[in-house]
């Protein structure tokens, strides 16, 4: 079974991780990261979005549908 998977926070040392753990899977046909920066990685299998704003997906939620996991690695700050 082939499987498409979302990784945020792949710029961190989780995230970076999984998506090379997940890259090198070969059940693992699409990957969609999300992040703050970009992840500097380029893959046939990889795409990605760059969201200042992981309070408000709004924006995106339309490109978030066809996907059987997401790897939630993603830290929030929350400043005051």
């Amino acid at each position: 079974m082939k499987l498409n998977v979302i990784i945020t926070g792949s710029t961190g040392m989780v995230g970076e991780g999984i998506l090379h753990e997940c890259l090198l899977h070969p059940d693992i046909e699409k990957i969609l990261v999300i992040n703050r920066h970009p992840c500097q990685v380029s893959n046939p299998k990889l795409s990605e979005l760059i969201q200042n704003d992981f309070f408000d997906l709004t924006s995106i939620e339309n490109q978030l549908v066809g996907y059987d996991a997401c790897f939630y690695c993603l830290v929030l700050y929350l400043l005051k």
